[in-house]
């Protein structure tokens, strides 16, 4: 497994361990994690890295084991989509290859209305997520004939957090569970280990 995805876990666990602060400066600093994650693209492993031809995958890259956050890769196949969706949690999304739209969304007496214009996420770039600043948003991947990939970070163990997607037309929402697309999670200390 990668050191440079080692390091990052590591600098997590010590951020969520040692350090108690409001949410923008943990963002702040989470984002900082993860653009540091991302500036190179030679540590992801190519299972957590591969497409599916109908469906986005969402691969558990480490959970941590009193679910405070975790690291998920986030594989877009070509023209692939998010419904309207929300996390429920604090989340810092950065770009590893390729690029992503996003759709920011409200809902507002009971109708669910776009904030803004849709925005880009290219490869190097982060932005966050949280109830607090804007939890709402649909995704897609930018491109018809390629992968994009962005790791995920959350306040939380996404797979197991229950969240909801939005219907576009009324806004009426239904509840949901994410799960993960891998059958395993990868050791990362595996290099770690003497024998």
């Amino acid at each position: 497994m990668s050191e440079q995805l080692v390091r990052a876990v590591s600098a997590l666990c010590e951020l969520i361990e040692n350090k108690r602060m409001e949410e923008s400066a943990l963002l702040s600093e989470d984002k900082q994690i993860m653009l540091d994650l991302v500036a190179t693209d030679d540590w992801l492993p190519e299972a957590m890295a591969k497409p599916h031809p109908q469906y986005y995958q969402q691969h558990l890259l480490y959970g941590d084991p009193k679910d405070r956050f975790s690291l998920v890769s986030f594989v877009w196949g070509p023209g692939q989509k998010t419904p309207i969706h929300d996390h429920t949690v604090w989340g810092v999304i950065a770009m590893l290859r390729g690029a992503e739209k996003e759709q920011a969304f409200e809902i507002e007496n009971g109708d669910i209305r776009k904030v803004g214009e849709e925005t880009t996420l290219n490869r190097g770039e982060a932005c966050c997520v949280s109830p607090t600043i804007g939890d709402i948003h649909r995704v897609r991947n930018c491109f018809e004939d390629q992968v994009s990939i962005s790791i995920h970070l959350y306040g939380g163990n996404i797979g197991r957090i229950s969240r909801n997607v939005y219907d576009p037309e009324t806004g009426n929402r239904k509840a949901f569970i994410s799960g993960y697309s891998n059958e395993f999670v990868p050791n990362l200390w595996a290099s770690k280990v003497n024998t």
